[in-house]
């Protein structure tokens, strides 16, 4: 079995350019895995009439994805920097705040999440992020769109710098909230039990978003190996490490790894470290509201 290690195929991606989906490795064309430690961020002054300078890397963009997913980036905010105010008329998001606060806004409503936080933003809602903090904020995002690589945005002119804070929120949010999950004895027939818990089904969003997971591998279990011939998902390892097998590659991940898990493939992941895995699964339908499952019946903890 070939396996690929992402962290000996480091040398001499350093230079790689931000446009367009880069890999560890390659399956038909398509890129396995994405880090971010190998990416260079781009800096995107004004975002959406943002105050400040923010950074941003494409992750994964449309054309890996059969599906309308659209896109996966990180970003990085620096303090007194926005993402000002904008809506989409035809695509849905979600933002994860991941190590610090911030203040979100969504239909002119600004209210401070805190570190861990994700926010659902659907077709039509205005939205936006303002970091107030004295830290640099890293952000995660997702995207679908109505019609397959045809994103839109329309700017307010708002860099919310100035908002008045509400609480609780009055907009759709959750929390990566390890207290809230369950477990779930061998997943797609995996080994042992993982903690779980889907945090927004597809009745959460207007386009063909089927779900978003957050999950916790202890060390010694797995999601099996399995197929979806109507759904893509994405797995991001926001921390921990493991092993990913994509269409029979196995190769090891770990923190910032997105994997694209397309059309048909057939991927699991294992927890072969010392410590847990945490894991955040986006999925999009080729059609909204269908969704299926071939499990393999193999644990992979034997790649």
């Amino acid at each position: 079995m070939r396996r690929r290690k992402a962290l000996k195929t480091l040398t001499g991606l350093g230079s790689l350019a931000v446009g367009g989906a880069q890999a560890f490795a390659k399956q038909e064309g398509k890129p396995l895995s994405v880090n971010t430690r190998i990416k260079p961020y781009q800096d995107v002054p004004d975002c959406h009439d943002g105050a400040g300078t923010i950074k941003l890397v494409s992750l994964i963009d449309h054309t890996t994805f059969d599906t309308n997913f659209h896109a996966v980036s990180r970003a990085e905010i620096p303090p007194g920097c926005s993402i000002g105010e904008h809506l989409h008329r035809h695509m849905e998001e979600m933002f994860i705040i991941l190590n610090a606060p911030a203040q979100f806004t969504v239909n002119g409503h600004t209210s401070e999440l805190p570190a861990g936080s994700c926010a659902a933003c659907l077709k039509g809602q205005s939205h936006g992020i303002y970091n107030p903090t004295d830290q640099t904020l890293q952000w995660l995002y997702f995207a679908v769109t109505e019609e397959k690589g045809k994103g839109d945005a329309v700017n307010f002119g708002d860099d919310l710098t100035n908002k008045t804070v509400e609480s609780p929120p009055p907009f759709l949010w959750s929390n990566l909230d390890n207290r809230l999950l369950k477990p779930a004895a061998n997943a797609h027939k995996g080994k042992g039990s993982i903690l779980f818990r889907r945090m927004w089904n597809r009745d959460t969003f207007n386009t063909n978003w089927e779900f978003v997971d957050h999950c916790l591998l202890p060390p010694d279990t797995s999601i099996g190996y399995h197929q979806h011939n109507m759904i893509e998902e994405v797995y991001y390892i926001a921390s921990g490490r493991g092993r990913m097998t994509v269409n029979d590659q196995t190769w090891d991940v770990g923190p910032g790894d997105a994997v694209p898990c397309t059309l048909h493939d057939s991927h699991g992941l294992y927890n072969n470290g010392s410590e847990d895995i945490m894991l955040i699964v986006c999925s999009c339908g080729v059609e909204k509201g269908k969704r299926d499952t071939n499990n393999w019946g193999d644990d992979l903890s034997s790649r």
